[in-house]
């Protein structure tokens, strides 16, 4: 493996658990019960796909809706943190010499954000987010985008995702693809992946890329 590239929202920082919390919030006071599978249709992608689907089932202002799921996420933002492992994996893919990639459904600023509250940045050789391509995931553009930057093969590169729609991006490129899962996508169904963890902090990078170059068999 030469390179690695990594999700953002929900694998590096469990953001997507906390927008799901603030909007089911919204909802619960509209009389209607917001479920992680309905929630799940935008992880990884655009709002829009959840509010279409939910125009549906209840009726909403979704700019009221936005204002105040982003102020209830906004007074829980300060207990955000990285989650278990991704220090360790990208300062070992790092001593590795391996490529490291990242890319985002989300916009750019968002993504810097984070990553310089966490002061983890430099670690990215190439960062590919909303801005940079004309579709999102489960488009696999952002992939191709950042693997094309980072001068890797497909084949010989690794995806870190959480979601299914980040999944199907990432196998739509053609990558070897890792799902970590959150609180929130844990419940999901995924397929096509490689290898499945809890949390980087379960296998030592090393270890990982072993598995997946020993083994062309997707592993549980």
């Amino acid at each position: 493996m030469e390179a690695v590239v990594f999700d953002f929202d929900g694998l590096i920082v469990d953001t997507e658990s906390v927008w799901y919390e603030a909007f089911r919030q919204v909802f619960r006071n509209l009389d209607y019960g917001l479920t992680i599978d309905e929630f799940a249709l935008c992880i990884g992608t655009s709002d829009d796909v959840l509010f279409a689907h939910l125009k549906k089932k209840v009726s909403f202002a979704k700019e009221a809706v936005i204002k105040e799921a982003e102020s209830i996420y906004k007074d829980r933002l300060q207990g955000l943190k990285l989650r278990d492992g991704v220090l360790e994996y990208l300062s070992s893919a790092k001593k590795l010499g391996l490529k490291i990639g990242l890319a985002s459904s989300s916009n750019r600023n968002w993504v810097n954000g984070f990553l310089e509250r966490f002061e983890i940045k430099d670690y990215f050789d190439v960062i590919k987010t909303a801005d940079d391509v004309a579709n999102i995931k489960p488009d696999p553009e952002l992939y191709l985008a950042a693997i094309k930057d980072l001068k890797a093969a497909p084949k010989d590169t690794v995806a870190f995702e959480d979601s299914k729609n980040g999944l199907m991006a990432a196998l739509a490129a053609r990558l070897n693809v890792v799902v970590v899962p959150n609180q929130v996508t844990s419940q999901l169904d995924f397929d096509g992946h490689r290898l499945r963890l809890d949390s980087m902090s379960d296998m030592p990078l090393e270890e990982l890329l072993v598995a997946i170059t020993d083994s062309g068999e997707k592993i549980i």
